[in-house]
């Protein structure tokens, strides 16, 4: 499937996580992810993880409502990913499209690239 996105403002970060008992039921999931595309959301990442309590229980325990706990969570799931990089090189050519969305990804790519670049 491929869209042409075309937006005079910059593109924004936004983390999503999906809490294991909506992951448990695969109908749940999908209709989720399904709520996700419909609403126009381009998926750049995507990962499951698998936590323990503790590891939840640090991650909220820093979280903050601003852009700089943003950073942070994104680096605590995607450690590879570049937030400057992204900015640089991806956001806009999402931005400007044309957009392909890769099922076997999950994710959402620049049309004529094969996916997102090194993170």
């Amino acid at each position: 499937m491929t869209s042409i996105l075309r937006s005079p403002q910059a593109l924004q970060l936004t983390l999503a996580l999906i809490k294991p008992d909506a992951v448990a039921h695969p109908l749940i999931l999908e209709a989720i992810h399904q709520q996700i595309l419909s609403n126009k959301f381009l998926i750049v990442r995507m990962r499951e993880l698998l936590w323990r309590k503790e590891d939840c229980q640090k991650f909220y325990q820093e979280h903050e409502d601003s852009v700089v706990s943003a950073s942070r969570e994104i680096a605590a799931f995607f450690p590879d990913f570049s937030e400057q990089r992204w900015y640089e090189e991806e956001e806009p050519q999402l931005r400007c499209g044309p957009v392909h969305y890769s099922p076997e990804g999950g994710i959402h790519c620049a049309a004529g690239t094969g996916g997102p670049g090194p993170a």
